[in-house]
C-alpha cells in the first residue's frame, strides 16, 4: 500500500517538473500547460475523473469573469483614459511631478482594473505629455509600468496571484484572504516603490529621447461614448468595490463582481461581444487547470514530499521567517522570466504544504508567494506592462535589471518586516 502512495507521488511530482518546464519556456500557451496538467492528474488516476474541470466551476472563476467585464467597461467608455489624462495634465510637466502623477495614476486604478489595461491606456497619455514636454519617455515610462505592478497588490481582483492565493487557501479548507486585506502589504510596497523611483530609480533609466509621433498598440479602444456612460462604468466599479469591501451578508464577492458586470452589459457601458472579450480567459484557464493539480499534489503526498524536500535544505527546522524569505526569492526569480500567474499557481500548494510541516499559519507564507509573484520588476518579460513600454521606451534588458532590481530589494526588505506583523506564523502563541 505504501509503495502505492509514493509512486503516485511520483508521478505527480514528474508532472509537475513538466508543468513548469513548460510554463518557463513557453513552448506551448500557458493556458493549454495548465489544462493539459489537469487532465494528466485524471489520467494519471491522481484525482478522480470527475475532478479534472472542477476548476471552471470554481467560485473564483466567476470572479475574475465579473471583474475583467468591470474593468473593461471603464476602458471602453473612457473612463480610464479620462481619469489618467486630467490627474496627469493636474500635476504639471516638471520631470518629477508627471513621474510622481503618473505612478499615481497607474497604481490606484491597477488596484481595481487590469493591469495591462491601464498601462495601455496611459501609455499614449505619457508619451504625447513627454513629447509636447520634451521631457525623455524613457525615464516615465518604465516607472509607470513598475506602478502598474506594484498598484495590483493592493486589493484581491488587482492581479492574478493575489486571487490564486486566496483560492489556494479555500481549496484546502482554509479561511481565505478578504478583499482589501492585500492592502496592509500592498499600500506599503506601493508607497516605497514610489519613493524609490523618486529619489533613486530614475537615475538608473537611460534618457532616451523618442519620435513624438510613434505608434502605440492600445490593449483596448475607447468607443465614441457620451460623459453619461462614462459615470455610469465609473459608478458601477465604485458600488461594486464597496459591496466587497464592506462585505455584506448573502452576498459574495462572486455575486458582487457578475451583478456589476450585468449592469455594465444592460446599461449599454460596453456590448455583449466586448464583454466576453475583455476577459482574460489565458488566466481563467491557467487557474482552472492548476487547481486540480493542487488538489493532487495534497492528495497524492507529492506536496508535502516537496516540502519535507525544501524544509531539509532549510536545516531540518527552519524558522517560518526563513521559508517566507526563501518563497519569496524563489516566485520573485520566476515570475521574472515566466507568468505571474503561473509563478503563484505552482508555488501555492507548494507553500501551504511546506507551512503546515511546520505548524505554521500558512496565509503568511502565501502572501509572501503572491507579492513577490507581482515584483516582475528585473525583466521586460515577466509582466505585460513591462513589454509594453519596452518599445516606446526604447529600453534594453539591462535597464529593467538596473532600475528593477532596486525595487525588488525594497519589496523583499517590507515584505519580511509587514507580513509577520499582519499574518503571525503561529497566531495565539
Amino acid at each position: 500500500m505504501e509503495v502505492f502512495i509514493v509512486s503516485k507521488a511520483v508521478k505527480c511530482l514528474i508532472l509537475l517538473a513538466v508543468i513548469a518546464l513548460f510554463f518557463v519556456t513557453e513552448l506551448i500557451p500557458l493556458a493549454v500547460t495548465a489544462m493539459g496538467g489537469a487532465i494528466a492528474c485524471g489520467l494519471l488516476g491522481l484525482i478522480p475523473a470527475k475532478q479534472v474541470f472542477s476548476g471552471l466551476s470554481n467560485s473564483t472563476v466567476v470572479l475574475f469573469a465579473g471583474m475583467f467585464v468591470v474593468g473593461g467597461a471603464m476602458f471602453y467608455t473612457g473612463l480610464a483614459q479620462f481619469i489618467g489624462n486630467k490627474v496627469v495634465s493636474a500635476v504639471g510637466t516638471g520631470e518629477n511631478s508627471l513621474m510622481f502623477g503618473l505612478m499615481t495614476v497607474g497604481t490606484v486604478l491597477s488596484a481595481f482594473l487590469s493591469n495591462t489595461g491601464t498601462a495601455a491606456c496611459l501609455l499614449p497619455v505619457a508619451l504625447g505629455i513627454c513629447a509636447s514636454a520634451k521631457i525623455p519617455a524613457s525615464r516615465q515610462l518604465m516607472p509607470l509600468a513598475f506602478a502598474c505592478g506594484w498598484g495590483g497588490i493592493i486589493t484581491m481582483v488587482g492581479t492574478p496571484p493575489n486571487i490564486i492565493a486566496a483560492g489556494a487557501l479555500s481549496n484546502v479548507g482554509l479561511p481565505s484572504f478578504g478583499f482589501f486585506e492585500f492592502a496592509w502589504i500592498g499600500i506599503p510596497i506601493s508607497v516605497a516603490g514610489m519613493l524609490y523611483m523618486m529619489f533613486v530609480g530614475k537615475y538608473l533609466l537611460p534618457a532616451a529621447q523618442l519620435d513624438a509621433d510613434q505608434e502605440i498598440e492600445q490593449e483596448i479602444e475607447a468607443n465614441e461614448t457620451n460623459n453619461t456612460k462614462m459615470m455610469i462604468s465609473g459608478a458601477i466599479l465604485v458600488c461594486v468595490v464597496l459591496v466587497m469591501g464592506i462585505g455584506i451578508k448573502g452576498i459574495t464577492l462572486e455575486m458582487a463582481a457578475v451583478v456589476g458586470a450585468l449592469i455594465c452589459v444592460l446599461t449599454g457601458c460596453l456590448t455583449e461581444k466586448q464583454a466576453y472579450a475583455s476577459i482574460d480567459w489565458v488566466t481563467i484557464f491557467l487557474f482552472a487547470g492548476m487547481m486540480p493539480v493542487s488538489s493532487a499534489m495534497d492528495k497524492t503526498g507529492a506536496g508535502k514530499m516537496i516540502a519535507d524536500w525544501t524544509v531539509s535544505l532549510m536545516g531540518g527546522s527552519p524558522s517560518p521567517m526563513v521559508v517566507t524569505a526563501v518563497l519569496f526569492v524563489l516566485s520573485c526569480g520566476l515570475t521574472q522570466f515566466m507568468s505571474n500567474t503561473a509563478s503563484a499557481a505552482l508555488l501555492c500548494p507548494i507553500g501551504i504544504a511546506i507551512a503546515k510541516n511546520l505548524g505554521a499559519d500558512p496565509r503568511a507564507v502565501l502572501m509572501a508567494i503572491a507579492v513577490a509573484a507581482s515584483c516582475a520588476f528585473a525583466s521586460p518579460v515577466g509582466t505585460p506592462p513591462n513589454t509594453l513600454v519596452l518599445g516606446p521606451g526604447n529600453y534594453k534588458f539591462m535597464d529593467y535589471v538596473k532600475a528593477g532590481t532596486g525595487l525588488i530589494i525594497v519589496c523583499f526588505v517590507i515584505s519580511l518586516v509587514v507580513i509577520p506583523m499582519v499574518w503571525p506564523f503561529f497566531p495565539g502563541k
